[in-house]
């Protein structure tokens, strides 16, 4: 079970952009580090779990709407209830306007944007 490591991807749109900069708010990446921590649970325990809290979340790089983002957890620790988590949520692919509107590249590497402890208890 430790090491267990699940991904997701996922296209941020516009309509979550509440900044200028097309920038999106914090919670965005919080809410998909939900989404990956439910998988491993499932994987895990055969149960969604519950997310009991957040320790060292680190807020590194903008995340933009027209990104293309991966959400990232690793089972680190298995207590009798309680699995503690590594969470990343990297940028994959960057929206590039100022080439034209529609235009994107990959990066390469992708750019680390926020990282987190998460601890999540099983009912």
């Amino acid at each position: 079970m430790i090491g267990l490591q699940v991904v997701h991807r996922r296209y941020v749109p516009y309509a979550h952009a509440h900044y200028a900069g097309n920038l999106v708010d914090g919670a965005y990446a919080l809410g998909l580090f939900g989404d990956v921590a439910t998988e491993v649970c499932i994987r895990a325990d055969g149960d969604e779990g519950l997310f009991a809290g957040y320790a060292d979340v680190r807020f590194l790089a903008p995340v933009r709407a027209g990104d293309v983002v991966e959400a990232t957890a690793v089972l680190t620790r298995a207590g009798n209830r309680s699995r503690t988590l590594d969470l990343r949520l990297t940028v994959v692919c960057r929206g590039r306007p100022d080439v034209r509107p529609s235009a994107a590249e990959v990066l390469d590497p992708p750019l680390l944007a926020v990282t987190a402890v998460g601890t999540v208890v099983i009912p």
